[in-house]
Parts: structure tokens; sequence; C-alpha cells
């Protein structure tokens, strides 16, 4: 069979995989020899918006698949880089170069071939979000037009909102739907319509408000000899995930004084405040519109770099289920809440 592609590129988050996608991946698959499908979003902590694993979703893609479709259809993992677009786009390159190197390489008896591959890129400009499809020049955009305007947020929705999946059978794949089946018997999505619930509650306070408010919270970041300063929430949203001290801005105080106080709050650190005011090494503004669930928030972050020595004590306290000093080789993203791996990111490069 002569095919149009010699490889289409497919990126998305998958959350859940239904039909809609479906749809595009089998024209892709009929259009190409092999399909790179990048899934978004992966080595994330589970939230309502990514209920799911990077392993659970690429098995609701791959089940889906039959025949010769598995060989064809190559599935990797990208991670956020909500602040460094040209990172993020550098990691798709990398990952779709290095899976075309091994496919071509693992061919077996099949003369040297120096004609240029064909590469496409498909997808639906739907959004904010779809707008990468600009940003591969080489390789040819390929629009695919929206099935029957399937969203996933709206599955995500009626999944936590009614146990029943009759809700939603019948937009997403056979395969999908057993998958979710078994999901809604697990501890995680019980923890997730925990969530979910908190969230929609939290909106409620505000709904009737002429214009949607703007959250103003700020974040301590603290180091000290390979180390830096994490609490674990103690409540939604989020509970039970690593983060860095931080809170609401009162009405009457400035961006640094509400991230020492926040800071002294919730950790109980042992270092006089004027100590931890002569240590802030720099900050930053953490903006991005999708940053937090709970609403628009922006915070300021600021970088405390304590001088190298004895770990100061420190005590959960108030939000702050337990407070306690990582090393900077344990901060992982899938424990992280929110950006604050990105904070993290930024700060300790």
């Amino acid at each position: 069979m002569s095919y149009k592609y010699d490889y289409i590129v497919y990126i998305g988050r998958f959350a859940p995989f239904h039909i809609g996608h479906n749809t595009v991946l089998q024209q892709a698959l009929t259009q190409a020899k092999n399909v790179i499908v990048l899934v978004g979003s992966s080595f994330r902590p589970r939230n309502v918006r990514n209920p799911w694993t990077y392993i659970e979703r690429e098995t609701m893609i791959y089940t889906s698949l039959s025949g010769d479709q598995f060989g064809r259809t190559h599935i990797k993992a990208l991670r956020d880089y909500l602040y460094n677009e040209d990172a993020w786009v550098r990691q798709i390159q990398n990952v779709v170069d290095a899976t075309i190197f091994n496919i071509e390489r693992n061919k077996a008896n099949v003369a040297i071939d120096s004609t240029p591959l064909k590469i496409g890129i498909i997808g639906h400009s739907k959004d904010k979000t779809s707008g990468y499809l600009n940003m591969f020049p080489q390789w040819e955009p390929i629009e695919h037009p929206l099935v029957q305007n399937i969203h996933g947020s709206d599955i995500r929705e009626m999944l936590f909102d009614n146990k029943d999946l009759a809700y939603i059978t019948g937009i997403v794949p056979p395969t999908t739907l057993n998958h979710l089946q078994n999901f809604i018997k697990t501890d995680d999505y019980v923890n997730l319509c925990d969530e979910h619930f908190f969230l929609k509650k939290y909106k409620s306070a505000w709904a009737a408000a002429p214009y949607a408010p703007m959250f103003l919270t700020t974040d301590a970041i603290v180091t000290q000899s390979g180390h830096v300063l994490m609490v674990t929430r103690g409540a939604n949203p989020g509970a039970g995930l690593d983060a860095f001290p931080g809170g609401f801005l009162e009405q009457d105080e400035f961006m640094e004084c509400g991230a020492l106080r926040e800071l002294k709050e919730e950790t109980k650190i042992d270092v006089p405040v004027k100590v931890l005011r002569g240590c802030i090494k720099g900050s930053k503004i953490f903006d991005h519109p999708l940053r937090s669930l709970r609403g628009r928030t922006v915070t300021q972050a600021f970088h405390i770099e304590l001088p190298p020595g004895p770990l100061p004590k420190v005590k959960g306290s108030d939000d702050a289920r337990l407070a306690k000093w990582v090393p900077f080789n344990d901060v992982k993203s899938e424990n992280c809440f929110e950006d604050h791996y990105d904070m993290f990111e930024y700060f300790i490069k």
C-alpha cells in the first residue's frame, strides 16, 4: 500500500482518548506509513484536568488499534514546559527525530533511500492550546475538522459529576469505556471526585460576580546545601502533593512580606525573618492562565538561598500537613502541585 506521508505527528493530551481522537488517528494511519502520537502533560500528578497517567492514556490508545496499526503507531510521552515554549518545541523535535531514527535504523534488508522523508503534523485548531500546529514549519500541516464537537473537558465533567457511564457511551471507543469502568472503582477516582466538587463549590462562591476574579498569591523557594524546602498539602486542591510554602496575599501587605509570612506560618522554619529577607536571591512572577484549577491565579515566587550548613528545623503547620527538606534530585514533577515544578526548574538551574 502506498502512503502520502512517511510519518505523521499527532499531539494531544487524550484525557480521555475519545472517538474524536480516534477518528483523527485513523485518518493519519490511512495517510502515513507510521504515526507518532505524542501524549502531552505526561509526568504530572493526577488532577481533574489530567486524571490519567501517561501509561493509562497510552493503554487507551494502543487498545483501540487493530492489525498492522500496532506496529505503525508509536506513542511517546511529552512533559509540559509552561513557561518555556522553545523547550517544549525542542522536546518534540528531539522525540520525533529519535523515534524516526530508531524506526529507520531497525528496518531490515531495506536499501538505504536518500529521498527525504515526508512528514506531516495533524490536528484541529480548536483553541489556544492547539496553536502548536504552526510551530513546526518543517512538517506539512494537516488540518482535521472537529469531530461532532466532542471535548475531553465535557467528558471529564460528566465522569466526575455522575458515576453512570451511560452519559459517555458512544463518544469514547469501547476500549476507553472499559478502562473508565475500571477507573471509577479506584481510590484515585474517589479522590478526584472530592477535588472536583471542592473546585465547583469554590468557584460557586464568586459565580455571581460581574467579572471573574483574579487571585494574587506568593510562594517561597528556600534552598540550602543542595536541598529545597517543601510542604505536603493537607487539603484540596492537591491534597497530598508537594508544594512550596505560600498562600494568598493579604490586602495590606507587600508581596515579599506575604511570602515570608506564609513561609513562617506553614513551615515554622527556625530562621529569623530578618535573615530570610536578607537571603532573597531573586523573584519571578508565574502567571500561566492555566496554572491553577481554582481560577485565574498569579503568584510571585521568591528564591531564598541560605548559606551552606546544617538544615534548619522545620515543622508543617497551618495548611501544610508536613514540612520537609528535599534533595534537589528527589524533586519529581509527578509529585508537585500545579506549576511548582516549573518554579523549581526556573530557580534551580
